[in-house]
């Protein structure tokens, strides 16, 4: 998928979510105003169906590490390394893969299987984590309303996955990670 063909499905998307939120009651979305703790403000919302978790290695965790360091240095907020742990944690179990031969999933690479193919980059970019997770926080940007969606929306509208719920699933490790270590 070329960028500018993806970039268009990202605006149809995002028209599309903006529609559904404003063509529904209004008090169905109205939120009296309550205080919450800090480290709530990470977490959007409850997660969204049953929560998994893996036991990460050190490579795991330094990847995590990675995603945070590259969303603090796009002067983006917490929830936005959230979305991108959990998309990396779905799309490669934090893991920055390299190709994978016969189990490819077409020319998809590193922490987000992005594909050069589609305009993610070149392998080698792809395949750098700091490289990667700005390329995603790119596309994240470019949807509207992201801070406040549902997760497994937001990681959808960007990486427009074949498994779009599959993102909710990790929510829970991912708001545990960045809390552990946004300000590590």
């Amino acid at each position: 998928m070329n960028t500018i063909f993806r970039k268009s499905m990202l605006s149809v998307a995002g028209l599309a979510f903006a529609g559904g939120v404003f063509a529904g009651p209004i008090a169905a979305h109205a939120n009296p105003v309550d205080t919450k703790p800090v480290a709530v403000a990470v977490q959007a919302s409850k997660p969204q169906g049953d929560q998994s978790h893996i036991g990460l290695n050190d490579e795991q965790t330094a990847n995590a590490k990675a995603i945070i360091a590259a969303t603090k240095k796009a002067g983006l907020p917490e929830r936005a390394a959230v979305i991108s742990i959990a998309t990396s944690l779905q799309e490669s179990k934090l893991e920055n893969l390299g190709h994978l031969g016969d189990m490819n999933d077409h020319d998809s690479l590193g922490l987000f299987q992005q594909r050069p193919s589609s305009g993610w980059g070149t392998p080698e970019q792809i395949t750098n984590p700091e490289y990667s997770t700005t390329a995603f926080l790119k596309g994240l940007k470019q949807v509207d309303g992201w801070q406040d969606m549902p997760l497994t929306d937001a990681a959808q509208t960007v990486q427009v996955s074949a498994y779009p719920d599959a993102y909710a699933q990790w929510e829970q490790q991912a708001t545990d990670l960045v809390t552990q270590h946004w300000n590590s």
